[in-house]
Protein backbone atom coordinates (compact mmCIF):
# COMPACT_ATOMS: atom_id res chain seq x y z
CA UNK A 1 0.00 0.00 0.00
CA UNK A 2 1.10 3.58 -0.90
CA UNK A 3 0.75 6.27 2.24
CA UNK A 4 -0.41 9.41 2.50
CA UNK A 5 -0.45 11.68 5.18
CA UNK A 6 -3.66 13.75 5.73
CA UNK A 7 -3.82 17.40 7.20
CA UNK A 8 -7.43 18.01 8.04
CA UNK A 9 -8.12 20.14 11.45
CA UNK A 10 -12.22 19.41 10.73
CA UNK A 11 -12.49 15.61 11.13
CA UNK A 12 -15.20 13.38 12.96
CA UNK A 13 -16.00 13.48 15.57
CA UNK A 14 -16.32 17.03 14.79
CA UNK A 15 -19.65 16.99 12.42
CA UNK A 16 -21.07 19.13 9.80
CA UNK A 17 -20.68 19.36 6.11
CA UNK A 18 -16.58 20.66 6.34
CA UNK A 19 -15.54 17.05 7.63
CA UNK A 20 -17.38 15.15 4.75
CA UNK A 21 -15.10 15.22 1.53
CA UNK A 22 -11.84 14.28 3.94
CA UNK A 23 -13.63 11.57 5.52
CA UNK A 24 -14.80 10.16 1.96
CA UNK A 25 -12.01 9.96 0.81
CA UNK A 26 -10.10 8.05 3.89
CA UNK A 27 -13.35 5.75 3.49
CA UNK A 28 -12.26 4.70 0.26
CA UNK A 29 -8.53 5.42 -0.77
CA UNK A 30 -7.64 1.85 0.70
CA UNK A 31 -9.48 0.68 -1.95
CA UNK A 32 -7.36 2.09 -4.63
CA UNK A 33 -4.14 0.92 -3.12
CA UNK A 34 -3.61 3.95 -0.72
CA UNK A 35 -3.28 3.73 3.05
CA UNK A 36 -4.09 7.36 4.37
CA UNK A 37 -2.91 8.63 8.11
CA UNK A 38 -5.29 11.73 9.46
CA UNK A 39 -3.19 14.27 11.49
CA UNK A 40 -6.32 16.32 13.28
CA UNK A 41 -6.95 18.15 16.05
CA UNK A 42 -7.76 16.43 19.64
CA UNK A 43 -10.43 17.56 22.24
CA UNK A 44 -11.94 20.76 20.88
CA UNK A 45 -15.40 22.68 21.52
CA UNK A 46 -17.47 22.79 17.98
CA UNK A 47 -21.12 23.36 17.27
CA UNK A 48 -21.89 19.81 16.48
CA UNK A 49 -20.58 16.17 16.88
CA UNK A 50 -20.90 13.18 15.48
CA UNK A 51 -19.46 10.43 16.70
CA UNK A 52 -21.53 8.11 13.81
CA UNK A 53 -19.10 9.30 11.48
CA UNK A 54 -15.82 7.58 12.99
CA UNK A 55 -17.98 3.94 12.67
CA UNK A 56 -17.74 4.34 8.93
CA UNK A 57 -13.74 3.81 9.00
CA UNK A 58 -13.72 1.84 12.38
CA UNK A 59 -13.75 -0.88 10.33
CA UNK A 60 -10.45 -0.27 8.21
CA UNK A 61 -8.56 0.67 10.91
CA UNK A 62 -7.38 3.80 9.36
CA UNK A 63 -4.32 5.52 11.76
CA UNK A 64 -6.09 9.24 13.38
CA UNK A 65 -3.68 11.02 14.72
CA UNK A 66 -5.04 13.74 17.24
CA UNK A 67 -2.76 16.72 18.46
CA UNK A 68 -3.41 19.32 20.96
CA UNK A 69 -3.72 22.88 19.97
CA UNK A 70 -3.97 26.60 21.00
CA UNK A 71 -7.19 27.71 19.06
CA UNK A 72 -9.89 28.78 20.66
CA UNK A 73 -12.03 26.10 20.54
CA UNK A 74 -9.68 23.90 22.05
CA UNK A 75 -9.42 26.23 24.84
CA UNK A 76 -12.75 26.20 25.35
CA UNK A 77 -12.65 22.60 25.18
CA UNK A 78 -10.34 22.94 28.30
CA UNK A 79 -13.12 25.09 29.87
CA UNK A 80 -15.29 21.79 30.03
CA UNK A 81 -17.60 22.88 26.73
CA UNK A 82 -17.90 20.61 24.73
CA UNK A 83 -20.32 21.58 22.33
CA UNK A 84 -20.86 25.49 21.89
CA UNK A 85 -24.24 27.29 20.51
CA UNK A 86 -24.36 29.55 17.54
CA UNK A 87 -24.09 32.67 18.31
CA UNK A 88 -26.82 35.41 17.07
CA UNK A 89 -25.74 36.71 13.55
CA UNK A 90 -24.76 40.45 14.96
CA UNK A 91 -22.22 38.44 17.47
CA UNK A 92 -21.14 36.09 14.90
CA UNK A 93 -19.99 38.83 12.53
CA UNK A 94 -18.27 41.13 15.54
CA UNK A 95 -16.52 37.76 16.17
CA UNK A 96 -15.23 36.73 13.28
CA UNK A 97 -14.38 40.36 12.67
CA UNK A 98 -11.51 40.04 15.61
CA UNK A 99 -10.55 36.50 14.63
CA UNK A 100 -9.88 37.80 10.85
CA UNK A 101 -8.26 41.18 12.52
CA UNK A 102 -5.42 39.11 14.88
CA UNK A 103 -5.11 35.87 13.66
CA UNK A 104 -3.64 35.16 9.99
CA UNK A 105 -4.00 33.27 8.19
CA UNK A 106 -7.03 32.45 10.61
CA UNK A 107 -7.91 31.79 14.14
CA UNK A 108 -6.79 27.61 13.72
CA UNK A 109 -2.98 29.25 13.67
CA UNK A 110 -2.37 28.18 17.12
CA UNK A 111 -2.86 24.12 16.02
CA UNK A 112 0.20 24.91 13.47
CA UNK A 113 3.29 23.96 15.57
CA UNK A 114 1.40 21.02 17.05
CA UNK A 115 0.58 19.72 14.08
CA UNK A 116 3.55 19.82 12.42
CA UNK A 117 5.38 18.27 15.44
CA UNK A 118 3.16 15.33 15.11
CA UNK A 119 3.50 14.54 11.63
CA UNK A 120 7.65 15.62 11.82
CA UNK A 121 8.13 12.68 14.84
CA UNK A 122 6.03 9.96 12.42
CA UNK A 123 7.83 11.04 9.34
CA UNK A 124 11.13 10.63 10.83
CA UNK A 125 9.59 6.45 11.28
CA UNK A 126 8.05 5.89 7.99
CA UNK A 127 8.25 6.76 4.75
CA UNK A 128 4.94 8.95 2.96
CA UNK A 129 4.82 9.09 -0.41
CA UNK A 130 2.32 12.69 -0.59
CA UNK A 131 1.58 14.94 1.38
CA UNK A 132 -2.13 16.06 1.05
CA UNK A 133 -3.85 18.97 2.73
CA UNK A 134 -7.53 20.34 3.01
CA UNK A 135 -8.48 23.78 3.75
CA UNK A 136 -10.10 25.88 5.27
CA UNK A 137 -8.51 26.20 7.66
CA UNK A 138 -5.69 27.31 5.53
CA UNK A 139 -3.69 27.17 8.65
CA UNK A 140 -3.50 23.14 7.22
CA UNK A 141 -1.67 24.27 3.90
CA UNK A 142 0.95 26.13 6.06
CA UNK A 143 1.50 23.26 8.02
CA UNK A 144 1.39 20.77 4.62
CA UNK A 145 4.15 23.40 2.92
CA UNK A 146 6.18 23.40 6.25
CA UNK A 147 6.40 19.56 6.32
CA UNK A 148 7.02 19.11 2.21
CA UNK A 149 10.09 21.86 3.30
CA UNK A 150 11.52 19.20 5.80
CA UNK A 151 11.02 15.86 4.28
CA UNK A 152 10.66 16.87 0.14
CA UNK A 153 7.32 14.73 0.21
CA UNK A 154 4.89 16.22 -2.89
CA UNK A 155 2.38 18.02 -1.58
CA UNK A 156 -1.08 18.10 -2.76
CA UNK A 157 -3.61 20.68 -1.51
CA UNK A 158 -7.05 20.68 -1.73
CA UNK A 159 -9.12 24.17 -2.07
CA UNK A 160 -12.71 23.48 -0.80
CA UNK A 161 -13.77 27.35 -0.79
CA UNK A 162 -11.89 29.88 -2.38
CA UNK A 163 -8.92 31.53 0.02
CA UNK A 164 -8.95 35.26 -0.80
CA UNK A 165 -12.44 35.55 -1.85
CA UNK A 166 -14.28 33.22 0.96
CA UNK A 167 -17.41 35.32 1.16
CA UNK A 168 -17.14 35.68 5.60
CA UNK A 169 -13.32 36.23 5.29
CA UNK A 170 -12.73 39.78 6.22
CA UNK A 171 -9.76 41.76 5.36
CA UNK A 172 -9.98 44.72 7.50
CA UNK A 173 -6.96 46.50 6.03
CA UNK A 174 -5.29 46.25 2.67
CA UNK A 175 -2.09 45.04 5.15
CA UNK A 176 -4.39 42.01 5.66
CA UNK A 177 -5.39 41.32 2.91
CA UNK A 178 -1.75 41.65 1.12
CA UNK A 179 -0.33 39.23 4.01
CA UNK A 180 -3.09 36.79 3.11
CA UNK A 181 -2.18 37.28 -0.83
CA UNK A 182 1.80 36.35 -0.17
CA UNK A 183 0.59 33.34 2.20
CA UNK A 184 -1.65 32.14 -0.45
CA UNK A 185 1.34 32.62 -3.21
CA UNK A 186 3.75 30.77 -1.44
CA UNK A 187 2.00 27.97 -0.48
CA UNK A 188 0.66 27.23 -4.43
CA UNK A 189 4.00 28.04 -5.41
CA UNK A 190 5.43 25.43 -3.05
CA UNK A 191 2.62 22.81 -3.67
CA UNK A 192 2.92 20.22 -6.69
CA UNK A 193 -0.66 19.72 -7.61
CA UNK A 194 -3.72 21.84 -6.29
CA UNK A 195 -7.35 21.06 -6.41
CA UNK A 196 -10.46 22.55 -6.30
CA UNK A 197 -13.95 21.86 -6.05
CA UNK A 198 -15.15 24.24 -8.90
CA UNK A 199 -13.95 25.56 -12.19
CA UNK A 200 -14.74 29.42 -10.19
CA UNK A 201 -11.69 28.97 -7.79
CA UNK A 202 -9.49 27.22 -10.59
CA UNK A 203 -10.12 30.30 -12.73
CA UNK A 204 -9.71 33.13 -9.93
CA UNK A 205 -5.96 31.39 -8.84
CA UNK A 206 -4.92 31.22 -12.37
CA UNK A 207 -6.16 34.78 -12.52
CA UNK A 208 -4.36 35.63 -9.21
CA UNK A 209 -1.09 34.01 -10.03
CA UNK A 210 0.17 34.13 -13.13
CA UNK A 211 3.39 31.66 -12.83
CA UNK A 212 0.21 29.11 -12.25
CA UNK A 213 -1.46 26.81 -15.64
CA UNK A 214 -4.42 25.18 -16.34
CA UNK A 215 -2.44 21.98 -15.47
CA UNK A 216 -1.12 23.00 -12.01
CA UNK A 217 -4.98 22.56 -10.48
CA UNK A 218 -7.11 19.54 -11.07
CA UNK A 219 -11.05 20.14 -10.14
CA UNK A 220 -12.75 17.64 -7.71
CA UNK A 221 -15.97 18.34 -7.04
CA UNK A 222 -17.72 17.67 -4.15
CA UNK A 223 -19.63 14.35 -3.98
CA UNK A 224 -22.35 12.17 -2.17
CA UNK A 225 -21.36 8.87 -0.46
CA UNK A 226 -23.83 6.04 -2.55
CA UNK A 227 -23.61 3.53 0.89
CA UNK A 228 -25.31 6.55 2.70
CA UNK A 229 -27.93 7.01 0.72
CA UNK A 230 -28.74 2.84 0.42
CA UNK A 231 -32.21 1.94 1.96
CA UNK A 232 -32.64 -1.33 2.35
CA UNK A 233 -36.45 -0.85 3.74
CA UNK A 234 -38.00 2.53 2.45
CA UNK A 235 -40.72 1.97 5.91
CA UNK A 236 -37.84 3.01 8.21
CA UNK A 237 -38.15 6.80 6.40
CA UNK A 238 -39.85 9.25 8.14
CA UNK A 239 -42.26 9.68 5.41
CA UNK A 240 -45.37 12.28 5.48
CA UNK A 241 -48.24 13.13 3.54
CA UNK A 242 -47.54 16.50 2.87
CA UNK A 243 -44.81 17.82 0.52
CA UNK A 244 -41.85 18.26 2.28
CA UNK A 245 -39.30 20.56 1.63
CA UNK A 246 -35.90 19.85 3.33
CA UNK A 247 -33.17 22.07 4.00
CA UNK A 248 -30.05 20.94 5.85
CA UNK A 249 -27.04 22.79 7.69
CA UNK A 250 -26.57 25.87 9.50
CA UNK A 251 -27.21 28.88 8.78
CA UNK A 252 -24.75 32.10 8.67
CA UNK A 253 -24.43 35.51 6.95
CA UNK A 254 -26.27 35.46 4.13
CA UNK A 255 -27.12 32.03 4.19
CA UNK A 256 -30.63 32.66 5.85
CA UNK A 257 -34.21 30.91 5.75
CA UNK A 258 -35.59 34.65 6.35
CA UNK A 259 -36.77 34.92 2.79
CA UNK A 260 -37.92 31.38 2.28
CA UNK A 261 -39.86 31.58 5.48
CA UNK A 262 -41.94 34.35 4.30
CA UNK A 263 -42.31 33.38 0.77
CA UNK A 264 -43.76 30.22 2.13
CA UNK A 265 -46.27 32.57 4.79
CA UNK A 266 -47.47 34.12 1.41
CA UNK A 267 -48.00 31.21 -0.39
CA UNK A 268 -50.37 30.19 2.20
CA UNK A 269 -51.68 33.80 2.28
CA UNK A 270 -52.56 33.55 -1.47
CA UNK A 271 -53.43 29.99 -1.19
CA UNK A 272 -55.33 28.78 1.77
CA UNK A 273 -55.76 24.72 0.50
CA UNK A 274 -52.27 24.59 0.60
CA UNK A 275 -51.82 25.32 4.43
CA UNK A 276 -51.18 21.63 6.04
CA UNK A 277 -50.10 20.32 3.01
CA UNK A 278 -46.47 21.42 2.47
CA UNK A 279 -44.17 21.16 5.36
CA UNK A 280 -40.84 22.74 5.83
CA UNK A 281 -38.47 20.84 7.34
CA UNK A 282 -34.85 22.29 9.00
CA UNK A 283 -32.39 19.68 9.65
CA UNK A 284 -29.48 21.45 11.49
CA UNK A 285 -28.79 24.17 14.15
CA UNK A 286 -31.75 27.04 13.75
CA UNK A 287 -30.79 30.07 15.61
CA UNK A 288 -33.28 31.93 18.10
CA UNK A 289 -33.87 34.95 15.96
CA UNK A 290 -35.17 32.55 12.94
CA UNK A 291 -37.37 30.57 15.27
CA UNK A 292 -39.19 34.11 16.30
CA UNK A 293 -39.22 34.76 12.58
CA UNK A 294 -41.27 31.38 12.02
CA UNK A 295 -43.37 32.59 15.19
CA UNK A 296 -43.82 35.94 13.92
CA UNK A 297 -45.00 34.32 10.28
CA UNK A 298 -47.55 31.85 11.92
CA UNK A 299 -45.79 29.10 10.55
CA UNK A 300 -45.55 27.16 13.60
CA UNK A 301 -47.82 23.95 12.13
CA UNK A 302 -45.60 24.30 8.95
CA UNK A 303 -41.92 24.53 10.24
CA UNK A 304 -40.56 21.18 11.60
CA UNK A 305 -37.32 22.24 13.58
CA UNK A 306 -35.39 18.81 13.90
CA UNK A 307 -31.60 20.54 15.21
CA UNK A 308 -28.79 18.34 14.53
CA UNK A 309 -29.01 14.78 13.73
CA UNK A 310 -26.35 12.40 13.14
CA UNK A 311 -25.58 12.34 9.34
CA UNK A 312 -27.30 8.67 8.52
CA UNK A 313 -30.74 10.13 10.01
CA UNK A 314 -29.99 13.72 8.16
CA UNK A 315 -29.94 11.47 5.45
CA UNK A 316 -33.39 9.79 5.99
CA UNK A 317 -34.92 12.72 5.96
CA UNK A 318 -33.49 13.71 2.86
CA UNK A 319 -34.74 10.48 1.54
CA UNK A 320 -38.33 11.06 2.75
CA UNK A 321 -38.21 14.72 1.15
CA UNK A 322 -39.88 15.65 -2.00
CA UNK A 323 -37.59 19.29 -2.50
CA UNK A 324 -34.58 19.89 -1.05
CA UNK A 325 -34.09 23.04 -0.62
CA UNK A 326 -30.87 25.44 -0.89
CA UNK A 327 -29.68 29.17 -0.25
CA UNK A 328 -26.27 30.56 -1.26
CA UNK A 329 -26.34 34.55 -2.22
CA UNK A 330 -22.63 34.74 -3.88
CA UNK A 331 -21.20 32.47 -6.48
CA UNK A 332 -17.93 31.53 -4.72
CA UNK A 333 -18.83 29.15 -2.08
CA UNK A 334 -19.12 25.56 -3.53
CA UNK A 335 -21.75 23.76 -0.64
CA UNK A 336 -21.21 19.81 -0.63
CA UNK A 337 -24.86 19.52 0.42
CA UNK A 338 -25.94 20.15 -3.29
CA UNK A 339 -23.80 16.87 -4.51
CA UNK A 340 -25.81 14.81 -1.44
CA UNK A 341 -28.86 16.49 -2.69
CA UNK A 342 -28.48 15.58 -5.73
CA UNK A 343 -27.25 11.90 -4.83
CA UNK A 344 -31.09 11.43 -3.75
CA UNK A 345 -32.29 12.12 -7.13
CA UNK A 346 -34.68 14.52 -5.72
CA UNK A 347 -35.84 18.22 -7.06
CA UNK A 348 -33.95 20.64 -6.00
CA UNK A 349 -34.82 24.57 -4.98
CA UNK A 350 -32.25 27.12 -5.85
CA UNK A 351 -32.47 30.13 -4.29
CA UNK A 352 -28.99 31.34 -5.98
CA UNK A 353 -27.52 33.77 -8.65
CA UNK A 354 -27.22 33.11 -11.96
CA UNK A 355 -23.72 31.23 -12.32
CA UNK A 356 -21.78 27.61 -11.32
CA UNK A 357 -24.64 26.58 -8.49
CA UNK A 358 -27.31 27.79 -10.66
CA UNK A 359 -26.04 25.62 -13.70
CA UNK A 360 -25.53 22.79 -11.46
CA UNK A 361 -28.91 22.88 -10.28
CA UNK A 362 -30.96 23.22 -13.55
CA UNK A 363 -28.09 20.48 -14.73
CA UNK A 364 -29.67 17.96 -11.82
CA UNK A 365 -33.43 18.48 -13.08
CA UNK A 366 -33.80 21.52 -10.29
CA UNK A 367 -35.09 24.46 -10.14
CA UNK A 368 -33.48 28.03 -9.58
CA UNK A 369 -34.59 31.25 -8.48
CA UNK A 370 -33.40 34.88 -7.05
CA UNK A 371 -32.32 33.99 -3.72
CA UNK A 372 -33.70 37.25 -1.61
CA UNK A 373 -36.95 37.44 -4.18
CA UNK A 374 -39.68 36.68 -2.22
CA UNK A 375 -42.17 36.40 -5.07
CA UNK A 376 -40.54 34.40 -7.17
CA UNK A 377 -39.49 31.75 -4.16
CA UNK A 378 -43.57 31.69 -3.72
CA UNK A 379 -44.17 31.38 -7.14
CA UNK A 380 -41.50 28.03 -7.17
CA UNK A 381 -43.15 26.88 -4.11
CA UNK A 382 -46.69 26.56 -5.61
CA UNK A 383 -45.34 25.62 -8.50
CA UNK A 384 -43.61 22.55 -7.29
CA UNK A 385 -46.65 21.65 -5.04
CA UNK A 386 -48.63 21.58 -8.41
CA UNK A 387 -45.97 19.18 -9.68
CA UNK A 388 -46.43 16.88 -6.47
CA UNK A 389 -50.23 16.86 -6.73
CA UNK A 390 -49.49 15.57 -10.28
CA UNK A 391 -46.69 13.09 -8.87
CA UNK A 392 -43.94 14.79 -12.03
CA UNK A 393 -41.62 15.88 -9.18
CA UNK A 394 -38.36 14.70 -10.54
CA UNK A 395 -34.86 15.04 -9.90
CA UNK A 396 -30.94 14.24 -11.80
CA UNK A 397 -30.93 11.51 -14.54
CA UNK A 398 -29.18 8.76 -13.12
CA UNK A 399 -25.81 9.65 -15.57
CA UNK A 400 -25.89 13.11 -13.38
CA UNK A 401 -26.09 11.66 -10.45
CA UNK A 402 -22.85 9.09 -11.07
CA UNK A 403 -20.87 11.88 -11.94
CA UNK A 404 -20.58 13.04 -8.21
CA UNK A 405 -20.36 9.26 -6.73
CA UNK A 406 -17.77 9.74 -3.91
CA UNK A 407 -16.44 6.07 -4.25
CA UNK A 408 -15.09 7.44 -8.22
CA UNK A 409 -14.39 10.48 -7.36
CA UNK A 410 -11.75 9.23 -4.86
CA UNK A 411 -10.38 6.94 -7.42
CA UNK A 412 -9.76 10.01 -9.74
CA UNK A 413 -8.06 11.67 -6.38
CA UNK A 414 -5.99 8.36 -6.25
CA UNK A 415 -4.77 8.85 -9.59
CA UNK A 416 -3.82 12.56 -9.08
CA UNK A 417 -1.48 10.95 -6.08
CA UNK A 418 -0.33 8.38 -8.15
CA UNK A 419 1.40 11.00 -10.60
CA UNK A 420 4.23 11.32 -8.26
CA UNK A 421 5.52 8.17 -8.20
CA UNK A 422 5.47 7.73 -12.08
CA UNK A 423 7.93 10.79 -11.81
Amino acid sequence: MKKVLIIAYYFPPLGGSGVQRTLKFVKYLPQYGWEPTVITVGNTAYYAKDDSLLNEIEHLNIRVIRTQSADANAVMHKNKKEIVKMPKEGTRKFLTFLSDTFFIPDNKIGWKKHAVKAASDLMKKEKFDVLYATAPPVTDFLIGVELKKRFGIPLVIDYRDSWMNYPYKYFPTPLHRYLHYRKEKRVVHRSDMILTTSRHVKEELIQRHKFLNYNDITILSHGFDPEDLAVSNPDILPHTEKMRITYSGMFYGTITPVYFLQALSKVFKENAHMRGRIEACFVGLFRPEHINLVNQLGLQNSVNLLGYLEHKEAVKYLLASDVLWLINQDDLMTPGKLYEYIGTGKKILGCVKKGYLCSTIEEAGGICVDPTNVESIAAAIAGLYGQFERKTLHGARPDVIDRYNRMKLTGELSKVFTKFLEV
